[in-house]
């Protein structure tokens, strides 16, 4: 019988820190394809990867980091979890809580949240709030909860989110034979770019990987307080996955820049959204826009010269665009794209589609 993937804690629970008596909270998170990208190769003349973390049970990357996170979470009593979210980690967290029969609350600023998150956050139970505030506002009020009341923090500030999500670099490392010279990231809290550097770390240590790779990550122009150098108050993206202006793992990150010799820049909503169109009709790969700020990444650094051609570039995408479908119903000019309306004759049809007839035999 082949063999079924069983979830990163048990796939990797010799390299984390579970016993045989754990009770492991899964809904077979992990194993996510590492697709190769042919029309990217050919923008920029590397060897380009796609990471496609929508592959997971909610959706998102969020999964990785959250089966750990609850199953700790329960090891230790826990009947109630907390988070805050921009959207996917409620999601994550709701299912996780519910597979597991403990509650999930969640708090999501208000209005800032797609619609496709917050229904799974709805459909798996969680208590709602949402706070008159951005995402900083709410991971605050969360972290306060959490060391006044009997309910534990499922965010990235949880050092066991981070523990799972490092588990993509081993995936990586498994299909490729070796790290890749560079690894792209959206950043919001930072905690993934932090999870993939430390993974990748642990793979050179025991001899899995010959190298760590470069890591760069990417933030929003109007949400990048790592890029600027300070909070930004009131960030402001269409990337609101990424719509973080404090990040939890800030400090983490910078650590794992400097040690990967790695890059932290800044892309316009509107270069977000080019990307998010290439990656979905040249690639085949449908994510939210948030996801495709790391393929906007590689082809401003490609541009710019800073990746050598044949490089092995892999590009982590985070959120399936089924998350968040409205922008790939926008056209280039803003408008809206709608199919086109046809009677139900063949000639028409055919025309429409701009074929011709078969020639007579």
């Amino acid at each position: 019988m082949a063999h079924q993937w069983r979830g990163v804690v048990r796939e990797y629970a010799d390299r984390l820190d579970v016993s045989d008596s754990t009770p492991i909270i899964s809904l077979g998170e992990g194993g996510t394809p590492l697709i190769p990208a042919p029309a990217l190769s050919a923008r920029t003349g590397a060897r380009v990867w796609v990471k496609f973390e929508g592959m997971n049970p909610t959706g998102s990357f969020k999964d990785r980091g959250m089966t750990m996170a609850v199953t700790k979470a329960v090891e230790a009593g826990a009947k109630a979890i907390i988070c805050a979210s921009t959207g996917n980690t409620s999601a994550s967290a709701a299912a996780y809580a519910a597979h597991a029969g403990i509650t999930a609350a969640v708090l999501v600023p208000e209005g800032k949240i797609s619609m496709g998150k917050m229904s799974q956050a709805v459909a798996h139970g969680a208590s709602i709030l949402q706070l008159r505030g951005n995402f900083d506002d709410c991971l605050d009020i969360a972290r306060e909860l959490a060391e006044n009341y009997p309910v534990h923090l499922v965010n990235s500030v949880n050092n066991d989110r981070i523990e799972g999500q490092k588990t993509a670099a081993f995936e990586v490392v498994e299909v490729l034979g070796d790290a890749p010279d560079f690894h792209f990231v959206p950043v919001g809290n930072a905690g993934n770019y932090t999870a993939y550097h430390r993974g990748y770390t642990e793979e050179l240590a025991r001899g899995a990987a010959g190298r760590k790779p470069r890591m760069f990550g990417f933030q929003a122009e109007g949400s990048a307080p790592i890029v600027r150098g300070e909070v930004v108050r009131d960030p402001e993206t269409i990337a609101s996955a990424i719509r973080i202006g404090n990040p939890a793992s800030w400090e983490l990150a910078l650590a794992a820049r400097d040690d990967s010799d790695g890059y932290f820049g800044s892309i316009s909503d509107a270069d977000i959204l080019v990307a998010h169109r290439i990656l979905s009709s040249e690639v085949g790969i449908f994510v939210e826009p948030a996801s495709a700020i790391s393929v906007a990444g590689l082809l401003e650094r490609s541009a710019a010269g800073a990746i050598p051609k044949d490089a092995t570039v892999v590009l982590t995408v985070t959120g399936h665009g089924l998350k968040d479908p409205q922008w790939a119903l926008r056209a280039a000019d803003g408008g809206e794209v709608s199919p086109t309306v046809v009677d139900v004759d063949l000639a028409d049809v055919a025309g429409q589609l701009g074929l011709a007839a078969n020639a007579p035999a």
